[in-house]
């Protein structure tokens, strides 16, 4: 078994805060039981109605575990670094133009992550009136991993900005993670 500081990426470490380490390994470790509870819904909700037994409530759960899985995993990918930035061109970047393209880009990330906290919001008090059926569960519950999602995305870019302004972007770009194992020094 992995110790749990491997869940968490080494890489742009000057960017990261030792102290949200912990909550990116718990989000680590729900995205993958979400998954693994995803596939295994998805299995059974086959298997129960080749049987001609459907269990409809498993779309339910299928459904909820798909979204956090989505939007939480969303969120990680923003701390490791794992999502949509233009990495490959800011790398190749230094100076003062790297620097303004990186807090730009975090800063776009920011706006997003700000109006899905906003709008993810409205979206789950507007979501108590509507219901999932079977169960008649408020569909609101699947509308809170919005607003969890960009509320943890703030944290992360914030984060991100912090040590980006104190100790700038450019550090070791390849990180432990990035290593070659099988080139020594790598």
């Amino acid at each position: 078994m992995q110790e749990p500081e491997s869940l968490v990426l080494q890489r742009n470490r000057h960017l990261k805060w030792k102290a949200f380490d912990a909550l990116e390994w718990l989000l680590m470790a729900i995205c993958g039981l979400l998954l693994a509870g995803f596939a295994t819904s998805v299995l059974l909700d086959i298997g129960t109605r080749l049987l001609g037994r459907p269990w409809l409530w498993l779309q339910e759960v299928t459904s909820v575990q798909f979204i956090y899985c989505v939007f939480i995993g969303t969120a990680v990918a923003v701390r490791r670094n794992d999502h949509l930035l233009l990495t490959e061109i800011t790398e190749a970047m230094t100076g003062r133009l790297r620097f303004f393209i990186e807090t730009s880009t975090r800063l776009v990330i920011l706006g997003v992550a700000l109006c899905l906290v906003w709008f993810g919001y409205r979206n789950v008090m507007a979501g108590f009136g509507s219901f999932r059926m079977p169960s008649l569960t408020p569909i609101a519950y699947w509308y809170a991993a919005i607003p969890l999602s960009g509320a943890l995305i703030v944290l992360f870019v914030v984060e991100q900005l912090v040590n980006g302004w104190q100790h700038g972007y450019e550090h070791d770009a390849r990180g432990a993670d990035d290593a070659d194992p099988a080139v020594p020094g790598a």
